[in-house]
């Protein structure tokens, strides 16, 4: 039965239609998964056990009688402490909603509902989605499942772990600076940032209830799973408008071309000028661009002409600093320590890392916020969106790595990281090379392409065009047959 757990949700869906297996039997064998790893991993925070088993029961009972409620029918999922469950505890890894109850599902949570799915728990994450380590005063840390010495990332640290595990076959997540694509990274998995604006976000935190809808730009909702196509079905369930959220336009989803990877153009990076990468990791993406250039397609390896990362990181900070200043509770936000935390450096390093760590342009205006200055800033993210559109166009994807390092070990928020002997800020190190794309809002999938010599797993982000996700998720799935391959991580899940 422990089999099952490692089962992609849509062989799942399958089985469980074809009465090959019950959705009680599969209920069963993640909740004996869970109850056999979560007290090492920490990944789900929040258990709905017996109200799992009794919706599988009626899913059973449901397929009897010749109903099929959708395309997930009695597979039980976990979902992100940040997204408001209806009478189960929700609490974003803060301290004053410990004890929240929602009434009314997160539009994501009531769509998988919809297609069938079971709730068996909430995912454990970093405080109000805030770190890139999932730590918060509620709940323990959460351990990465290939070695639980390591951080599983944030903010989505319970998402990614628990779906490395084996403790649940999918799960949603947030991502306005890397929270989906960084813990699949450090944990294996496959992971997808959709365009901006593409998902609702109603009924998510870190806009505590109450407080007015902030975070309108550069917040998406992506998924986690072992698999692409189970990527594929989730987004395909989930996107869409939302009368909860009228800034989600109408837009239908793409029909992929159908390219061969002998007809791919693809572009790629193994390193910003201003952020080195893991030599384990370069060494990876170069070594996935070879294979793909003998498979057949065109490979080039590009950046596009006038990116500037301490541009684009400043800007993402400013339009950052103006939304949670109006967004996060005032107990636990402060303008200026937060932008600190994000862009501070040691005073000694080389030119180019001071400049991405200068907060002299930035800090004087955003202390004392004006709506023109804030308008201003959405004006120069126009700018960079079209920029970014331009430079993507000739191109099918472009490859670049996810975080300059795989999966470090605990430590305390916001410390420095080393990368190649050299220490960065913590920021620069896990957001670097997946902020860019918030800011422009241009999709990305990670995918798993290899290990580290100790084991750690390697990501590739593959960003493709604005509203085409399912073409990108169509590359990504050609790519992956070449390069990609999710590995659960034995033994000790």
């Amino acid at each position: 039965m422990s089999d099952l757990v490692f089962l992609s949700a849509h062989q799942l869906a399958q089985m469980i239609r074809d009465r090959i297996v019950s959705a009680v039997e599969v209920t069963d064998a993640y909740l004996a998964q869970i109850a056999k790893h979560n007290t090492k991993l920490n990944a789900i925070c929040t258990l709905d056990e017996d109200n799992a088993r009794t919706r599988a029961k009626l899913a059973d009972e449901a397929l009897a009688r010749g109903e099929n409620r959708g395309a997930l029918h009695g597979v039980p999922i976990t979902i992100k402490d940040i997204f408001e469950t209806a009478g189960l505890r929700t609490t974003a890894g803060y301290i004053p909603l410990k004890d929240y109850i929602p009434q009314q599902d997160a539009t994501v949570v009531a769509r998988l509902r919809a297609s069938g799915a079971i709730i068996l728990g909430k995912t454990n994450m970093a405080e109000l989605a805030g770190n890139f380590q999932s730590t918060n005063s509620l709940f323990p840390r959460v351990n990465n499942p290939w070695n639980v010495n390591y951080t599983a990332g944030g903010s989505s640290g319970g998402s990614a772990a628990a779906v490395a595990a084996g403790l649940s076959p999918l799960d949603i997540g947030n991502d306005i600076a890397g929270s989906v694509r960084q813990p699949a990274h450090f944990c294996g998995v496959y992971g997808l940032k959709p365009t901006d604006r593409r998902i609702s976000t109603a009924g998510s935190i870190p806009e505590v209830p109450g407080m007015p809808y902030c975070l309108r730009q550069m917040i998406t909702v992506g998924c986690f799973a072992r698999s692409l196509k189970d990527i594929q079905l989730c987004f395909s369930l989930i996107a869409g408008a939302d009368v909860r959220r009228p800034d989600v336009p109408p837009i239908s989803l793409d029909t992929p071309s159908g390219k061969a990877l002998k007809d791919l153009k693809i572009a790629w990076i193994d390193e910003w000028v201003e952020v080195p990468v893991n030599s384990e990791i370069r060494s990876a993406i170069q070594a996935t661009a070879h294979k793909l250039s003998l498979e057949g397609a065109r490979v080039e390896r590009w950046l596009p002409k006038d990116f500037d990362l301490s541009i684009v990181w400043n800007l993402y900070g400013r339009i950052a600093a103006y939304i949670n200043n109006y967004a996060q509770p005032k107990d636990r936000y402060n303008i200026q320590r937060s932008l600190e935390l994000l862009f501070r450096t040691a005073t000694q390093g080389d030119k180019k890392l001071r400049e991405l760590g200068n907060l002299s342009r930035v800090l004087p205006e955003l202390l004392n916020p004006t709506l023109r200055g804030y308008f201003e800033t959405l004006t120069e993210r126009d700018r960079f969106i079209a920029q970014m559109d331009s430079a993507l166009e000739p191109w099918d994807a472009w490859l670049t790595p996810v975080a300059a390092t795989p999966a470090f070990t605990h430590r305390p928020a916001w410390s420095a990281i080393d990368i190649e002997g050299k220490l960065y800020p913590h920021g620069i190190a896990n957001g670097a090379y997946t902020i860019p794309f918030n800011l422009s809002g241009h999709p990305a999938v990670v995918i798993p392409i290899g290990q580290t010599q100790n084991g750690l797993p390697i990501g590739l982000q593959i960003v493709g065009k604005r509203w085409r996700e399912m073409e990108l998720l169509a590359i990504a799935e050609e790519l992956n047959k070449v390069v990609g391959n999710f590995q659960h991580p034995l033994p000790s899940c």
